[in-house]
């Protein structure tokens, strides 16, 4: 069985300069009845890469946020002001939010 081993260049420069290589490793038959090993780096973003999510608003008990996907409402309303209460700061505050959503194009943050 004739073995040809891929790749051997860059995974071995990488563990001279003492690095950790992460990845997986395969074996291939070929057309002529040859094997091929293949080693595969991850393909990972390095850590510190992470998308901050973007301030668009600040309510009053709460705030607005953009991600690359999601708008997001985050939203904290003391118990002491009842259902009824909530319910109003809630509508309230979907309002700011929707208005400041349409007056964000600038990029600033807004201060409803």
């Amino acid at each position: 069985m004739n073995i040809n081993i891929l790749n051997k260049k860059e995974v071995l420069s990488l563990l001279e300069q003492g690095r950790k290589v992460e990845g997986r490793l395969w074996m291939e038959l070929n057309e002529d009845g040859k094997y091929e090993i293949f080693f595969g780096k991850y393909n990972r973003k390095p850590q510190g890469y992470r998308w901050r999510d973007k301030l668009i608003c600040y309510l009053e008990h709460g705030r607005v946020m953009e991600s690359p996907e999601r708008i997001k409402v985050y939203e904290s309303v003391p118990k002491r002001l009842g259902a009824a209460g909530v319910g109003h700061v809630l509508q309230r505050e979907a309002k700011d939010a929707t208005a400041a959503l349409r007056d964000c194009e600038l990029g600033e943050v807004i201060f409803c």
